[in-house]
């Protein structure tokens, strides 16, 4: 009875469908530009990377609020206004442009944070309805904590760089930041209608 039922195992129909050998995807990109070989493997392989080293400098921005108390988003806003502020302070919607985040969220972070008593806010004095945001004593000292913390990191992360590389990063990575307002638009509108 024993040898029947596993007789009757190994005839069962597989759970997926047969693998299908020999399929050849389609390319994922159509600019000629970055196929090499007609291939877009090389594209697929830098987009891997790309989100390898983000997540890996989400996770090292995460450990700097760690380490003065904050979240990542809280550590960004900070050293935003650090770096910012001159000697009137740094308006919300600058801010925002510096850090590269939603200007509601750092509305949001400024308020927390001014809360905890590390930032300042005030009227501007040229047009009262902008808000100027400056670091308050509270807010230097835990600059000043961190701050040999995040050297020592960046040291390891863009140790032999060049200049010239950087500024080429930051040329390709501003033209993705400008083109993924179309892409994201072209997702919601895929997503909303369900055709391509």
């Amino acid at each position: 009875m024993a040898y029947r039922k596993a007789q009757l195992k190994t005839k069962e129909a597989p759970r997926g469908r047969s693998r299908a050998t020999g399929f050849v995807p389609p390319v994922t990109i159509s600019n000629r530009q970055l196929l090499l070989g007609g291939s877009d493997n090389n594209f697929r392989q830098v987009i891997y990377l790309f989100v390898k080293v983000l997540g890996r400098l989400m996770t090292c921005r995460e450990a700097f609020g760690r380490r003065i108390d904050l979240t990542g988003s809280q550590f960004a806003v900070l050293m935003g206004v650090a770096y910012g502020q001159g000697t009137t302070g740094v308006t919300l919607k600058e801010l925002s442009r510096q850090v590269h985040l939603a200007s509601t969220h750092v509305t949001t972070e400024v308020g927390r944070l001014t809360t905890m008593g590390l930032l300042e806010k005030r009227s501007g004095q040229d047009d009262r309805r902008n808000v100027l945001v400056s670091l308050t004593a509270d807010g230097v000292e835990m600059v000043k904590r961190v701050a040999p913390m995040v050297r020592r990191i960046n040291d390891l992360l863009f140790s032999e760089i060049s200049a010239s590389e950087l500024l080429a990063a930051q040329a390709t990575f501003s033209r993705i930041s400008t083109n993924s307002e179309a892409a994201l638009a072209e997702i919601k509108r895929f997503e909303q209608e369900g055709t391509f």
